[in-house]
């Protein structure tokens, strides 16, 4: 009964997913005013930015649990089961706390229009984080900022990671528009940080916090980062050192994001009890699924959710500095919306193979398309549009010291690590 339960509350969630994208934050305040407004009921983290928001969250979620806080996680998308979307202290809430979830925001008079699937989620979180008392919640945007369901919340800091070129059709066409965007979630007072590197993208968060009288602290120029020879970085902040730190992440691109972590905390170490021994320990054993995840060694297989031209550029960055003169397949599918011509060209010129396939979400690309997009710049190519066949042939096919790499799209990834788990793949 818990079972049937469970599948039907998502067959009915997934079935939002034909309303769309809906930008707005009227539908989510009715849901949640209904709801006793449960996300005044903690402190909360929230974080937004073009790549790099997971790793962010789930740091500063692990640190908050190592100091002894019971802490909320909202993400998205999930890779394999839609409960990875809600996190306490580290743990995926249970099917019975997804049931209950659902039926309080489904119970409530909803009004005129049907919440979209992201609105029902996050409501979703919101309730659950209070229902179970956390004391803090991390909470990661779904598109943008300004107009995304999770800014309703009231943050005790805002981080925008780094910001590139994505969604146009919702956030505009140009950096100047995504950042004011994704700047919406800077609110009055409160402290924003932010790793953004393009001068127009800069101005424009400067210009919103100092219109909102919210404390500015930029990378690379409020804090930065020293890379040591030994594997480990030092942190120089606004009044702190950390020397020794160490992030559990794979990447250079990983170091960047940590900063922002560690800023993060030194602001809050003002305000709440968080001592650089566990900020250290959260900071290392802290691991975020589908970001240079290996799942094996022989062969060597790594799943990147490089979904993203920047994401592309910082994979083939790594794979050809950690893998330089070895053999690499790559197995790729891609959503329409990317730009698939320039991602394909930053990944496949440093592979010697690729396999095209395509994931089940209804925004995929044909690999067809793909495997056009790719001729001039890679030869050995297959087209296997299922992707736990496509895994098994190039396993099958692989030299003795291959590395496969799994990329392309989140949605890719999720479907490739139900298949290494042996896990039933909740359709996304």
């Amino acid at each position: 009964m818990g079972d049937k339960a469970y599948k039907d509350c998502l067959t009915s969630m997934y079935s939002l997913r034909r309303f769309g994208i809906k930008l707005g934050l009227t539908k989510i305040k009715n849901i949640l005013s209904a709801l006793g407004n449960p996300q005044n009921n903690y402190s909360c983290i929230h974080v937004a930015g073009t790549n790099g928001k997971g790793s962010v969250a789930s740091a500063l979620a692990c640190i908050l649990d190592k100091s002894g806080y019971k802490v909320g996680l909202f993400t998205s998308p999930h890779l394999v089961t839609f409960n990875e979307r809600i996190q306490i202290n580290n743990h995926l809430i249970s099917n019975k706390s997804v049931v209950e979830s659902y039926h309080a925001v489904n119970n409530i008079h909803r009004g005129s229009r049907e919440p979209t699937f992201f609105e029902f989620s996050t409501a979703m979180a919101l309730y659950e984080f209070s229902k179970e008392k956390v004391d803090w919640a991390v909470i990661e945007t779904g598109m943008g900022g300004r107009l995304d369901a999770t800014n309703i919340i009231k943050p005790a800091i805002s981080i925008i990671t780094n910001i590139s070129i994505e969604h146009k059709a919702y956030l505009g066409n140009t950096i100047e528009k995504i950042a004011g965007e994704k700047g919406g979630i800077i609110k009055r007072g409160k402290p924003v940080i932010t790793g953004a590197k393009q001068k127009s993208a800069i101005n424009v968060l400067k210009n919103i916090a100092a219109a909102n009288k919210a404390p500015f602290y930029l990378l690379g120029e409020s804090f930065k980062t020293r890379k040591n020879n030994n594997g480990t970085f030092t942190y120089h902040g606004m009044g702190k050192v950390w020397p020794g730190m160490r992030t559990g992440m794979s990447g250079v691109h990983q170091i960047e994001n940590a900063a922002l972590v560690l800023a993060a905390c030194e602001i809050l170490g003002e305000k709440i009890d968080i001592t650089v021994e566990r900020i250290r320990s959260g900071l290392l054993q802290n691991k975020w699924p589908g970001r240079l995840e290996i799942v094996s060694s022989s062969p060597y297989i790594i799943l990147d959710g490089a979904h993203n031209l920047d994401a592309a550029r910082a994979l083939s960055r790594f794979l050809s500095t950690e893998f330089h003169g070895r053999k690499i397949t790559v197995i790729t599918g891609m959503l329409e919306d990317k730009p698939y011509p320039a991602m394909l060209k930053s990944i496949l010129s440093i592979c010697s193979r690729a396999i095209f396939t395509k994931p089940l979400i209804d925004r995929a690309l044909e690999p067809e398309e793909l495997y056009e997009a790719s001729k001039g710049i890679i030869k050995n190519t297959k087209i296997i549009p299922d992707i736990k066949d496509a895994i098994n042939y190039a396993v099958r096919t692989a030299s003795k010291d291959e590395v496969i790499c799994i990329t392309g799209s989140l949605y890719v990834v999720g479907e490739a690590k139900a298949f290494f788990s042996n896990l039933t793949f909740n359709h996304i």
